[in-house]
């Protein structure tokens, strides 16, 4: 048991989740105009942790045929056989519930949104398969990290926290667009779409 939660672990790059989490906290020391609470702070960082894990764990899953087809990802945990897809889908549950029952412990607004935030988070791992934008699409899921901060201490919305969405969209989408370019060929061999 312990080393299938190790293998979802590295599968879900926990440091991916530390890389978002300052897009979070920035909304939220914004919208404080200060620091937070120590229970906001703690709620934030369950919220995140919750839906980073469902997004990557998601993304792992819808992508498990392309990744074995890939020499590049071949190697990864689901298209090895080290992890089985059933037991992926409870991790993503689980997490998705911890992301809600966080967003609940922040406020009504945020507790609402969560099904909504874990849509667009979730519908990312499609877009590669229809749209060149799959990297916009991207960036404004983890864009939604600082809007959703803002959210968790203000719960309410404010235009700043949607440039800081924006700010977040852009940068990550042109980091993936970067990233995508080591899977050129690969990509345009199976009609992936990429910029």
């Amino acid at each position: 048991m312990v080393k299938k939660l190790l293998l979802i672990l590295k599968m879900i790059k926990v440091e991916h989740t530390v890389f978002a989490l300052p897009f979070a906290f920035m909304g939220a020391f914004l919208a404080a105009r200060g620091y937070p609470s120590s229970r906001q702070i703690f709620w934030i960082l369950v919220a995140m942790v919750g839906i980073r894990s469902a997004a990557m764990a998601f993304n792992r899953l819808v992508d498990a045929n392309i990744d074995s087809a890939n020499r590049r990802t071949r190697n990864r945990e689901i298209p090895r056989g080290a992890l089985e897809k059933t037991e992926v889908w409870v991790f993503v549950a689980v997490s998705s519930a911890v992301f809600i029952l966080a967003a609940y412990q922040l406020n009504r607004l945020c507790f609402i949104l969560s099904p909504a935030a874990l849509a667009c988070t979730f519908f990312y791992s499609f877009t590669k398969r229809f749209t060149w934008l799959s990297h916009l699409f991207l960036g404004s899921a983890i864009g939604l990290a600082p809007l959703g901060g803002w959210l968790a201490v203000a719960g309410s919305f404010h235009p700043i926290a949607f440039l800081l969405g924006a700010a977040v969209l852009f940068w990550i989408g042109g980091f993936d667009i970067v990233y995508a370019c080591q899977d050129y060929e690969f990509d345009c061999n199976h009609m992936l779409k990429s910029i």
